[in-house]
């Protein structure tokens, strides 16, 4: 990488982390706790999403924001679970950005409490761009193996929570869930680690009621400012 491409990718990050400071800002102070999932293609992202909405709705208004290379499949599905949800589309880019997260803010309903931010299948570019969240995910599946966390360190050390998404087939893959849990908190020891199987149900009632502690922390946080 030439110093002229380390300065430009600086300018880059530079006006994205402050774009993300403004939307962290702005729905922090309405009370809306922004969650970004980041993970591999096919970890179960949207199926656990789902999950989710059915346990914080109706009592706990969301959105989503959905993030592909193309298609709004991922959106169409949130939306029948009569939840708002925009789709971004990159067309090629591997990451979401602030300020394509930006441009939907203003139409985030009034009284939504949480957004979710389910970001480009991808464990390397994500991990590098602040979207204004208050709380950062990452998703590791059985089937993907392990070794992850030590593979792709940024995305684990960036992170606030854990969560390993497939665990129904633990019984039939070679996945060594200590070892896994393991690398990921030598990296990062402040990892909150999540178990779920979104297919059984299984973890997401724990996973739940830590987003709602955090939203509650986050609105005392903001009344005692």
């Amino acid at each position: 990488m030439t110093k002229k491409e380390v300065i430009v990718r600086e300018e880059i990050l530079g006006t994205n982390k402050k774009v993300a400071a403004e939307i962290r800002e702005k729905l922090g102070s309405a009370g809306v706790l922004t969650v970004n999932l980041l993970s591999s293609p096919g970890s179960g992202k949207t199926t656990l999403l789902e999950r989710i909405v059915e346990a914080l709705r109706p009592d706990h208004p969301l959105a989503v924001i959905e993030g592909d290379i193309e298609t709004e499949r991922d959106a169409d599905r949130i939306r029948r679970k009569g939840v708002p949800a925009w789709q971004i589309t990159t067309g090629g880019a591997c990451h979401l950005e602030a300020k394509m997260v930006g441009k939907l803010i203003p139409e985030v309903p009034s009284g939504t409490e949480f957004l979710f931010i389910e970001n480009v299948g991808n464990l390397v570019c994500p991990a590098s761009y602040d979207l204004g969240e208050n709380l950062r995910c990452v998703l590791l599946s059985a089937p993907e193996g392990d070794d992850k966390p030590k593979k792709y360190p940024k995305a684990f050390a960036g992170a606030d929570c854990l969560i390993i998404t497939k665990s129904d087939l633990f019984p039939y893959l070679p996945f060594d869930q200590e070892k896994a849990e393991e690398e990921a908190l030598e990296i990062n020891p402040r990892l909150r680690v999540f178990i779920t199987s979104a297919l059984k149900g299984k973890g997401v009632a724990e996973l739940v009621e830590y987003l709602i502690e955090r939203r509650a922390e986050l609105v005392g946080s903001k009344r005692h400012a």
